[in-house]
């Protein structure tokens, strides 16, 4: 189900009509005024039948109702004691209609004035998500053109075409001096701005390719209406290879280095992408880039074989063991920005978790032992990643391979941060497992689902889907803001991205699937000079505003674990008592 502002405002306004007139039938003296209340904080999307249900509420009501769109009370029952959430600054009960199946369009009501915006319980709710996530991809192509069959209203030129890349001086070697040029073309953008970034991409494909395989029988059967659709490939792999086509440019086959980053000098100004003609770079070779890059060409190659793309598969494999190599040469290349560059430096102080990574996947492709004893050198136990700690994604892959059985002690660690996730979750009253907000904090609570859904899928245990349900559930609206954090899903949500072709093509709504970065603290002078009021408490600083970077843009490796856990979810619900 498609769902947007407009529907919602349209169901919003017949529902009121509805319940007003009911109400006044009687008695047209005593009609009553129902209010939408945003301290009714709901999944703005919806609930799966078979799922639990539940809201949070601010007010101070005890009890609340479910009424459909004729205004009639279907379900009814009290609000749980409310707690209060120091990250949130305020206290929240919850609302829990688990136990009601009907389908259909409703609102929770809190004394028949005050009721929460429209959402639907049905099955198969996610599909429209988990595809518009995954589509946001082929918008987000660098050097391609968007055309109007594919893009519908925003189709747009293509720009950054990527022929002559010019190597900077900090990338420089006698094989490419300084001011060298060649081809880079293609891949993704890489969040709000132009650059293309190699550890982010890396983090980024990898979810995705992991998703292609973990969430096989949702992604077999998804049409996301790409150039490529008509294929012999699964619409997820089409699209992770067009960035992998990238990547592999970002490779000096001189010596098996990688480039860090593929950008101008300074950030574009809010203009399309045909429109920005800025001199391109390609800077310095880094550890990071080299490790990240290999690990994740290794896992391209093993899953991109099973469709017997043999030659691809090979020169993936190739390429990923001479990035190895040039990592063993210069463990220690740090990324230090240029004086004259400005744009993102994704910078890293420790490498242990890349060299774990990087280790894992090669050991999966080749059964090498040297990568074995390199991996279990540099294991840590998992966490939740993000595009600097990877080590929970060399995890991931190992315990879902045919090697499972050599990494018992690496599965008890991931199940034990599985447990502890949703021991945080029982605390809080907001029903996430996270207890602090870092810049994308949405793509943490992305990637803690994730975790849960790949739990699930090694133990069985029903209770992991649930959990990471509560996470799409505060994604979509069930958070302190109020807002589903997606384009184009909810009532309240994004209208505003940080996102330059969002902002610059002239078309009013945004392209639909993109999550923002969320509520964080971190930076609180984004938008200045402009006065733009953001809370001092994380769970509640954010803004709907195009300068606020820090909450408001957008990323690719943001979007990936939203298209694993929308995309898992519709695969495991079914599995839900």
């Amino acid at each position: 189900m498609k769902t947007n502002m407009k529907n919602y405002k349209l169901i919003a306004i017949l529902f009121s009509i509805g319940s007003i007139l009911l109400i006044g039938c009687d008695k047209p003296s005593e009609k009553i005024k129902i209010s939408t209340s945003e301290d009714i904080l709901i999944n703005q999307v919806g609930y799966p039948t078979k799922a639990n249900k539940k809201a949070l509420v601010r007010d101070d009501a005890s009890n609340f109702q479910l009424k459909n769109t004729q205004g009639e009370v279907v379900f009814e029952d009290e609000i749980a004691e409310k707690k209060y959430w120091e990250l949130s600054g305020d206290s929240v009960g919850i609302a829990d209609f688990s136990s009601f199946s009907e389908k259909g369009t409703f609102m929770l009501c809190l004394n028949d004035t005050l009721c929460s915006f429209p959402f639907t319980i049905g099955d198969s709710l996610y599909t429209t998500l988990a595809d518009a996530a995954l589509k946001s991809y082929y918008y987000a192509r660098c050097g391609f053109a968007i055309e109007e069959q594919y893009g519908g209203k925003w189709n747009r030129l293509g720009g950054h075409f990527d022929t002559a890349v010019i190597v900077h001086e900090s990338a420089a070697s006698d094989a490419r001096p300084a001011g060298t040029t060649f081809s880079s073309p293609g891949g993704w953008y890489d969040a709000g701005d132009y650059g293309k970034y190699v550890v982010n991409s890396s983090i980024t494909t990898w979810t995705i390719l992991q998703s292609s395989v973990l969430n096989k029988q949702y992604h077999q059967s998804q049409n996301l209406n790409i150039p490529e659709s008509d294929n012999d490939l699964p619409d997820v792999l089409d699209e992770a290879l067009v960035n992998i086509k990238w990547m592999m440019t970002m490779q000096d086959p001189n010596d098996g280095g990688v480039y860090h980053k593929l950008t101008t000098k300074g950030f574009d100004g809010f203009i399309m992408p045909h429109e920005a003609n800025k001199p391109r770079y390609v800077v310095q070779k880094s550890t990071s880039a080299a490790l990240d890059f290999s690990a994740t060409m290794a896992t391209a190659s093993r899953i991109i074989r099973q469709y017997e793309l043999n030659e691809m598969a090979d020169n993936l494999q190739a390429s990923a063991i001479a990035a190895w190599e040039w990592a063993k040469k210069n463990p220690e290349e740090f990324y230090v920005q240029p004086k004259d560059i400005s744009t993102g430096a994704y910078p890293d102080k420790s490498y242990v978790d890349e060299w774990f990574w990087a280790a894992s996947e090669l050991y999966l492709l080749t059964g090498d032992s040297q990568y074995k004893e390199s991996m279990m050198q540099n294991y840590q136990k998992p966490i939740t990643p993000k595009w600097d700690v990877v080590h929970a994604l060399g995890v991931i892959s190992l315990l879902t391979s045919e090697k499972r059985a050599e990494f018992d002690e690496y599965e008890k660690d991931f199940i034990a941060y599985a447990d502890e996730m949703l021991e945080k979750e029982e605390r809080c009253p907001y029903i996430i497992s996270m207890d602090q907000f870092a810049w994308g904090s949405n793509s943490d609570v992305g990637n803690d689902g994730m975790l849960k859904l790949v739990a699930h899928q090694l133990t069985g245990d029903k209770k992991y889907v649930a959990s990471a349900q509560n996470d799409l559930d505060y994604i979509l609206g069930r958070n302190a803001t109020g807002y589903s954090f997606v384009t184009g899903f909810g009532d309240k949500l994004p209208t505003q991205p940080h996102n330059r072709i969002i902002a610059a093509d002239g078309v009013e709504e945004p392209i639909p699937g993109y999550i923002v970065g969320g509520p964080n603290t971190i930076v609180l002078t984004d938008c200045e000079p402009k006065k733009v009021a953001r809370s001092k408490f994380p769970a509640m600083s954010y803004t709907d505003t195009q300068c606020s970077y820090s909450t408001n843009e957008t990323a690719i490796n943001w979007n990936a674990p939203l298209v694993f856990l929308a995309s898992g979810l519709e695969q495991a619900m079914p599995d839900q008592p």
